[in-house]
């Protein structure tokens, strides 16, 4: 099974400080054909204003991982932890049982530009958690979120991997998800197939297939989901 979601099709917040584009289902936007994928519950593209974000706000029962594009992101939450997140690093917080949190663009200048990932979490109730690492990519595929954590990975409350995708112009990659779910969200460049093209905010979903074969049609980023056959 395969599932595409092109970017000009996703849903769009547009507010005097905000530029967003959701991938699923999220706050006013609703589309019964686009609700997640596995556990992959949300993908949004902000753009934020310098001095701006988003308020104190609350989450339960997910975990909630923020990935910069550019620039650099300010996070505070009730359980006392404060840091700047710049490009490069990976943050996850846990909403567990739950937790308040706000997020600005400490910059005055300069945009922040990001994506927020949600992903339905395996336990419930657990106690909340903040995890943020710098990666440093190894090779074309770099795992940055695995269920246990490593030197190069943040740990997760899931049966899920995320890997940051690089590779260079002409550079090929294979996808495999036999017997589980994978998804590509594509960040910058273009991925090209027999029969595909994916360019920046495209996403690509691939159920129980093996051996995708996509070459880079320029210097491209994106994230390749491994996730639980659902």
């Amino acid at each position: 099974m395969e599932y595409i979601r092109r970017a000009d099709e996703r849903g769009q917040v547009e507010i005097d400080w905000l530029q967003s584009r959701h991938s699923f289902s999220f706050g006013h936007y609703y589309d019964p054909e686009h609700m997640g994928f596995s556990v992959l519950r949300v993908i949004n593209e902000d753009v934020v204003k310098p001095g701006y974000g988003f308020d104190t706000h609350g989450h339960r029962d997910m975990e909630i991982i923020t990935y910069i594009i550019d620039g650099e992101l300010e996070h505070k939450d009730s359980q006392g932890n404060q840091a700047i997140i710049p490009v490069g690093d990976i943050q996850r917080m846990s909403a567990g049982k739950g937790i308040l949190h706000s997020e600005f663009n400490p910059s005055s200048t300069t945009p922040t530009h990001l994506l927020q990932i949600w992903i339905q979490p395996q336990k419930h109730g657990i106690s909340p958690s903040y995890a943020q690492k710098t990666i440093i990519p190894n090779g074309p595929l770099t795992p940055i979120v695995t269920p246990q954590g490593s030197d190069t990975a943040i740990s997760i409350n899931q049966d899920v991997s995320i890997y940051k995708l690089k590779l260079q112009k002409d550079e090929e990659i294979t996808f495999s998800a036999e017997g589980r779910s994978g998804y590509l969200h594509m960040i910058k460049g273009q991925l090209n197939g027999t029969d595909k093209y994916f360019a920046a905010g495209d996403g690509y979903g691939i159920q129980n297939e093996k051996n995708v074969m996509l070459r880079a049609g320029e210097d491209t980023e994106a994230l390749w989901f491994d996730l639980p056959h659902q």
